[in-house]
């Protein structure tokens, strides 16, 4: 098929429609990622009892704009002896891929406006409907290590290295536990795509919170150690590694460094909500817009997020041996113990 009949093979609707869904969805993602560095000193501040920021702006509002302008205009640093282009490379890799995985998150459920604008078609609130949603997310999800493992290589600095080596071990020990809890989920939906997983949940009328009890406490647990959220925040903590692998960033790369950090978040709180708490769907209630679908996601959706404050704010860090100990000792066997379980029942019916 030449050039020509590939254009004329096209839909042009349904491109314009996609593309108004990336356009969308990405700018709501990087509009919330502004926003959690503004909740995360709100809610740090509400919990101990200060003011928090309230000068920028109406409650301090504008806080991340001003936290913008000066990443743009703070002085860039290249450490002696490290490499310019991995050096400048590994932000990017750190935050893409977690943007990457928002493509296959289900946000809701068919947009019914857009059914006969593109012919019959049947569209939904999520930018790529596949059937191996779930394997793509952990795939791509993934590959975010790889940009904090090569920011602390390459700056040539023996914290950097030792935080991103911390960071390796860190994610092969709870990327297990992640997969095989949603691997429970998985085998109870009987699918790989998220939209089927959330239809199976609505349709069974509970959440798989009720019947995977287990596998959304150990999901819970491994998504703060895939994040390197507090307490398990040990790839950048500075009472050890001064900043850990971005202890030699600034300017931008390191405002890159942090976007990457809360995308990932905002990746991770939509995927539990999609696995555990039902996705879209309201309880009792059929037949939901996809608008007030999109408004209950992003509800329950903020309920992880702001548990990923308060657990900042109210655990003290592990050390890293305990930190190794729970991954392979504790959460992969009960894991496994989980994943077998589930099979057992489901061949049992």
């Amino acid at each position: 098929m030449d050039i020509q009949a590939l254009l004329d093979s096209l839909d042009w609707r349904y491109l314009l429609v996609s593309s108004a869904k990336v356009f969308v969805l990405y700018h709501v993602v990087i509009v919330l990622g502004a926003v959690m560095t503004l909740a995360e000193r709100k809610v740090s501040a509400w919990m101990q009892y200060r003011i928090g920021p309230n000068r920028v702006g109406p409650w301090g509002v504008l806080q991340p704009l001003a936290d913008g302008v000066k990443f743009i205009f703070k002085e860039e640093v290249l450490p002696d002896g490290a490499n310019p282009i991995l050096f400048r490379l590994a932000p990017a890799i750190a935050a893409i891929p977690a943007m990457m995985t928002l493509a296959v998150i289900p946000f809701s459920g068919e947009i019914t406006e857009a059914k006969e604008f593109l012919g019959g078609r049947t569209t939904y609130l999520s930018i790529a409907d596949i059937d191996i949603g779930v394997l793509y997310l952990l795939a791509i999800g993934g590959l975010s290590v790889y940009g904090i493992i090569l920011g602390g290589w390459v700056s040539n600095s023996k914290f950097s290295l030792m935080g991103g080596l911390r960071a390796s071990a860190q994610m092969i020990s709870y990327e297990l536990t992640l997969i095989l809890s949603i691997l429970a989920v998985v085998a109870m939906a009987g699918s790989l795509n998220l939209r089927e997983i959330v239809s199976a949940q609505h349709e069974a009328g509970m959440w798989f919170i009720a019947t995977q009890p287990l596998a959304f406490l150990l999901f819970l647990v491994a998504i703060f150690a895939e994040t390197n959220r507090h307490p398990f925040d040990f790839a950048e903590c500075e009472s050890e590694l001064v900043g850990g692998f971005h202890t030699e960033y600034s300017s931008m790369k390191f405002a890159l460094f942090f976007l990457g950090e809360y995308t990932a978040m905002i990746v991770m709180s939509c995927l539990g909500t999609a696995l555990f708490l039902g996705g879209h769907h309201i309880p009792f209630v059929d037949n939901v817009h996809w608008a007030i679908g999109f408004l209950a996601f992003m509800a329950k959706t903020s309920i992880f997020l702001f548990l990923f404050l308060w657990v900042r704010w109210t655990l003290p860090r592990f050390r890293f041996d305990q930190l190794m100990r729970l991954g392979w000792k504790v959460m992969l066997p009960l894991a496994l113990a989980n994943l077998i379980f589930t099979g057992a029942l489901i061949s049992l019916k």
